[in-house]
């Protein structure tokens, strides 16, 4: 579903309007970032900034070499899960309501880590 497909839905008269923007990001250039739970966090937290979302809040943790990171916004959620020693990420942002741009904040933080290749689904989850 692309950016237009999404605004359509919008204005459709839908009881619910969801959008799940999803990835695999193969391949990051910046590999330091991948390991870097501080700074991965800014990152989100600047995603759901620029994707007008309502951060509730937001964690990080570091498992084994890579990051696990989970924002909580009013609107649903961001996730972001890492793998350096693969240069792999995945990435998850749902949220809810008309006024979000979840595709935004997903390509800022795509931006950041700079893979090589994405491989990218998107869903409605909307209720009419």
């Amino acid at each position: 579903m692309n950016r237009q497909e999404l605004l359509r839905e919008e204005v459709a008269g839908l009881r619910v309007v969801g959008k799940h923007i999803y990835g695999n990001l193969i391949d990051c250039m910046n590999e330091d970032l991948l390991s870097d739970a501080d700074e991965l966090k800014r990152i989100v937290i600047e995603a759901a900034e620029i994707g007008r979302m309502t951060l509730l809040d937001a964690k990080a943790w570091k498992i084994g070499l890579g990051v696990s990171i989970v924002a909580i916004i009013l609107e649903s959620h961001i996730t972001v899960h890492t793998w350096p020693e693969y240069r792999y990420a995945t990435v998850d942002v749902y949220s809810c309501g008309p006024r979000t741009d979840p595709q935004k904040a997903f390509e800022y933080i795509v931006s950041a880590l700079r893979p090589r290749r994405v491989e990218i689904g998107k869903a409605s989850r909307s209720l009419e």
